[in-house]
């Protein structure tokens, strides 16, 4: 191995800041296998060179960990990007590796055919510009959130550079004659459908991967066994159980079993033997957890269309951006990530919640944030009896969950995920049997919404926070 500084005949200078940015380098990259390239190489005593690797200094990392303004410049690479892309430009000779994934993949060709490929050559090349793109794009974001060095970190950038790779392409979109594919965001931490195992079962679908995020970011919510049945975006059941995960599973489902047919299927625990008897028994499309073991996994052979994920199922990470495409541009904003605990809501009904009530206000508000809005929520004991989805009148929103309820609704609790414009809604609850509402109030007719409460016995808190999902 040789130092840089030995290679060039030039001692690094400006504290490291100039090592790799000399002739010798570059030209010993960048010149092509032809007679007039040789020959100019060879006057200026330039060495060819057809490998190059590089790790870039830890940008995102340094950024990611809250270092010093100061700091972050010094981890801006220049040296590496420039070489990257030399070698990535002149790739008719030069094979450039910028992921570790690579490098046995290299060595191998190398072994089996004593030099590495054009095509190989090309496709290392194309991973590195998308490569150096990305760190540009990081560098870009993150600086254009600062007006100046020692400012604060605006919300966003002046120029939000988003980069992916393409983690799978997909057979279609939404429809069959939509194309679609599914790109894994670089540099993204915490929960990732990109990261997940596929175990088993046909390929992922558009839909699949939309349902599989709603499904997984509602199980999130929950820190106890939690299992969550989603069809076209939106849960149709959702439970906990302290007796298992098998047992928090058959609670959801009992909560609309029809439309439960053909969903997507979350838990935070481990799939075990007794849970994978109960999935058998209903046609499912995926099922993602953290785990499967080895008895689930042979249960579940048997459906071999079932489509099986091993991956985290946890909140995303704070200030996590989300991504929507508008005619002409895309609209950004962060995750919905934290929710008000109950407890902490205020009581704005003359009576105040059980504890029991409480519990359930809790579980029904953390649901209530991930079914589309207008979204209404009916639930007891810890799971999900009734959910009110997509409708354009919040009331409808009550009467639709109240008719899919299998069970009885009384003394139930009920979840809205804005506020009542009209005390109809809490007089329908009423009438099903809900005993307790929770809602982000804020109405100019909270004071109706609030009265009617009182008038038929039950108990109302507000959170002071919305929860659209359009």
């Amino acid at each position: 191995m040789r130092e840089v500084s030995d290679f060039t005949g030039a001692a690094e200078i400006l504290d490291g800041r100039v090592k790799t940015l000399h002739p010798r380098v570059h030209g010993g990259i960048l010149g092509r296998p032809t007679a007039a390239h040789r020959a100019e190489m060879q006057q200026a005593g330039l060495v060819p060179i057809d490998l190059v690797i590089v790790n870039l200094y830890p940008f995102r990392e340094t950024v990611a960990r809250g270092a010093p303004f100061e700091e972050v410049i010094e981890n801006i690479d220049i040296g590496g990007p420039a070489m990257i892309r030399s070698a990535a430009k002149n790739h008719e000779r030069v094979a450039v590796i910028v992921d570790p994934a690579d490098y046995a993949v290299v060595l191998a060709e190398i072994d089996a055919e004593g030099e590495i490929s054009a095509a190989t050559r090309f496709r290392l090349a194309r991973k590195a510009f998308a490569h150096t793109a990305a760190y540009d794009g990081a560098i870009a974001s993150h600086l254009g959130r600062l007006s100046s060095p020692d400012a604060p970190l605006a919300d966003f950038p002046e120029a939000l550079v988003v980069s992916g790779t393409l983690a799978r392409a997909l057979r279609y979109g939404e429809n069959p004659h939509q194309k679609a594919a599914f790109y894994a965001l670089d540099g993204a931490v915490g929960s990732s459908l990109a990261r997940a195992e596929v175990l088993q079962g046909k390929e992922l679908s558009y839909n699949n991967l939309l349902d599989l995020d709603a499904a997984m970011r509602l199980c999130a919510e929950f820190a106890g066994p939690a299992a969550t049945i989603v069809k076209h975006n939106n849960p149709c059941g959702v439970a906990l159980s302290e007796s298992g995960i098998a047992d928090a599973y058959r609670r959801a489902r009992e909560t609309d079993p029809v439309s439960a047919f053909g969903g997507i299927v979350a838990v935070n625990r481990t799939v075990d033997g007794e849970l994978a008897r109960e999935l058998s028994e209903t046609f499912l499309e995926c099922v993602i957890a953290p785990g499967f073991a080895p008895e689930a996994l042979a249960l579940l052979a048997a459906k071999k269309n079932l489509r099986l994920l091993a991956g985290e199922i946890a909140l995303d990470a704070a200030g996590a951006f989300e991504l929507r495409s508008v005619a002409g541009g895309f609209l950004v904003q962060t995750r919905d990530r934290d929710t008000a605990a109950a407890a902490n809501a205020k009581v704005v009904s003359k009576r105040p919640p059980t504890p029991a009530e409480l519990r359930d206000l809790d579980f029904a508000w953390r649901v209530c944030k991930h079914v589309k809005s207008n979204a209404i929520v009916f639930a007891a004991g810890g799971r999900t009896l009734g959910i009110g989805a997509g409708q354009m009148s919040r009331v409808d929103s009550v009467r639709i969950a109240v008719s899919k309820s299998r069970a009885p609704l009384g003394g139930s609790v009920v979840a809205s995920d804005a506020f009542f414009p009209f005390r109809d809604g809490v007089d329908e609850a009423a009438k099903a049997g809900a005993v307790a509402v929770i809602q982000p109030g804020g109405s100019v007719r909270d004071v109706e919404a609030i009265a009617a409460a009182d008038e038929h016995g039950m108990t109302m808190v507000v959170t002071g926070e919305r929860h659209f999902r359009h």
